[in-house]
């Protein structure tokens, strides 16, 4: 990095941790920490709502798994905006009516306190690892690039978060989180038009679409009905459903940002705008990704985009061997551009389907990975722990090599601001629902301060809780799933039990607990099966919560 990469970075981050703990430092009562004294506008919810859930994952990994799978992840978010009608118009007046600072408080008032409990325990659990992973990923990206301990980086990045936030409470997340926004919006479109600008002179964006689309990466829609098919219109649109409704309408990550609205409306809106510009937001940053790939395309690609693999590979015994497979990647990369060139120029006479040429496109995509597949047995043999699936550096090796200057410290400003905020986010919410639902709940009255105070501690002890997480941290296929796994595995359970609050009031508390618990043990079990793809664990989770918790009640009325 240059030095006005650093400048730009270390000027970006710093104003935005001095800036939160400034504005918002001393917080009179729980409201005020916790609610921001329900003065947040309807556009700073609805920016503050999009914040927290597009953490550094979103723009670490989702280009990556837009380079290797094309733009069919988006299918994954179309359930978003019929999730935000739901919750804006059914969820958000009754948190407003009863006036609660938690999600979970409702469940007591609706249920009982142990089925309050459970679900605020289940919440911890899921979100102290999501805030985990959330400022691992930006580990990764500094690790690579200085070659310095993740370690030491967790501890870092996780200390910025927890300055401001444990000194500003909700108002401190909501203000910062307007300055990350833009950080990370501006940063992307300027990004995305250098990539376009490095694509070849004779190749404008629509013929660049025509690659991608010939290479199997525009392919968004898939209306299969096999339920092992990860992402399909049909997972998307039921599984996504369910866990955008259970995560935006039950998690206090995303229950904290709207419940700190001025008024009913406020809320809604700022649910509605996130509705309206989550699914773009995500197609633009997939379509980077693709943009990525179109690159490559016409400029050599590594064997493998993790440079700690490729530095620990090439100081072993298995040197010659991988870089024999360099050599062979090499010349397929040659092979690769003539094709490719040959392809635009057919474009440019609007000849888009020459099945032979496309064929020969195919042959070389297949003969890539198979070389990809053998660089990373060569990194076993080396390292038979090593993680080989490098989706989440692709992205991060193409900004480290062909930025400009001062835009690689934009570029990883975005990043870091993305992590910030969504940690921020995490560590107030898990604060909140510690402070709130376990510890008010179960210790005798304290004073309005004394609670401030015990909030403010328990943001520090699960800061400490997520680098812990942070450093034990791995690459699992990639982090935005791993991310979005572990939130499928827990939100069903959450959402039936809310579910049933909000519309079968037939049910009672010892019901509906006994059904969450049976139902959260099926679906741990579902899934170390490996049956489904982890989208429908939401539906199937809160399906069978419902329909346990009704059979159950049914049979204690008769008894």
């Amino acid at each position: 990095m240059e030095h006005l990469d650093w400048i730009v970075l270390a000027v970006t981050l710093l104003f935005i941790v001095i800036y939160g703990a400034i504005k918002t430092k001393g917080s009179a009562n729980v409201k005020d920490y916790l609610l921001d004294n329900n003065e947040t506008p309807w556009f700073t919810v609805g920016v503050s709502v999009m914040a927290t859930q597009a953490s550094a994952i979103t723009f670490l990994s989702t280009p990556g798994q837009a380079y290797h799978d094309g733009m069919g992840f988006v299918q994954f978010y179309f359930g978003l905006p019929l999730a935000m009608i739901v919750i804006a118009y059914t969820f958000v007046p009754i948190y407003h009516r009863l006036k609660v600072y938690t999600a979970y408080e409702y469940l007591e008032q609706r249920f009982d306190l142990k089925t309050r409990s459970l679900a605020a325990i289940l919440f911890l659990i899921q979100r102290g690892l999501g805030t985990g992973i959330t400022i691992y990923a930006p580990s990764i990206i500094l690790s690579a690039l200085l070659g310095w301990n993740l370690t030491f980086l967790n501890i870092i990045i996780g200390v910025l978060v927890i300055i401001y936030t444990v000194t500003g409470g909700t108002k401190a997340v909501n203000m910062t989180q307007k300055q990350q926004m833009f950080v990370i919006m501006s940063g992307m479109f300027i990004t995305f038009f250098v990539i376009l600008s490095y694509l070849p002179e004779d190749l404008n964006f629509s013929n660049a679409l025509h690659v991608a689309g010939a290479n199997g990466k525009m392919d968004i829609l898939d209306f299969s009905y096999n339920p092992e098919t990860r992402y399909t219109f049909w997972s998307g649109i039921t599984g996504g459903f369910f866990l955008m409704l259970a995560y935006f309408g039950t998690d206090q990550s995303q229950v904290g940002r709207y419940l700190s609205g001025k008024s009913i409306k406020e809320s809604q809106m700022g649910l509605i705008m996130n509705g309206i510009l989550k699914v773009p937001m995500q197609f633009f940053i997939l379509l980077t990704g693709v943009m990525v790939f179109v690159f490559f395309q016409f400029n050599d690609t590594p064997l493998h985009f993790n440079p700690s693999n490729v530095k620990k590979v090439k100081a072993s015994t298995e040197k010659v061997a991988y870089e024999a497979i360099e050599s062979q990647l090499a010349e397929l990369n040659s092979e690769k551009k003539v094709v490719n060139q040959i392809y635009i120029e057919q474009l440019q006479h609007n000849e888009y389907d020459n099945p032979t040429l496309k064929k020969q496109m195919i042959a070389l995509a297949d003969k890539e990975k198979e070389l990809r597949e053998a660089g990373k047995k060569v990194i076993e043999k080396v390292n038979k722990n090593a993680e080989t699936n490098d989706k989440d550096y692709v992205f991060l090796y193409f900004i480290l090599n062909y930025l400009p200057k001062g835009l690689l410290g934009l570029l990883l400003a975005v990043i870091m601001s993305a992590a910030m905020s969504s940690s921020a986010s995490g560590l107030n919410s898990l604060a909140a629902t510690t402070a709130i639902d376990i510890y008010k709940r179960n210790v005798s009255v304290k004073s309005d301060k004394h609670y401030v105070y015990a909030t403010q501690f328990f943001t520090l002890f699960w800061g400490i809780v997520a680098i812990i997480f942070a450093c034990m941290s791995s690459l699992f296929e990639n982090l935005i799933q791993l991310v979005n796994i572990i939130g499928s595995v827990f939100y069903g359970t959450v959402l039936g039990i809310f579910l049933i609050g909000f519309y079968i009031n037939y049910v009672k508390g010892k019901a509906v607990f006994i059904g969450a618990c049976i139902s959260q043990l099926a679906i741990f079990y579902i899934y170390y099966l490996d049956i489904v793809s982890y989208l429908w664990l939401n539906a199937i989770g809160a399906g069978m919560t419902i329909v346990l918790s009704l059979i159950l009640q049914r049979y204690y009325n008769k008894n």
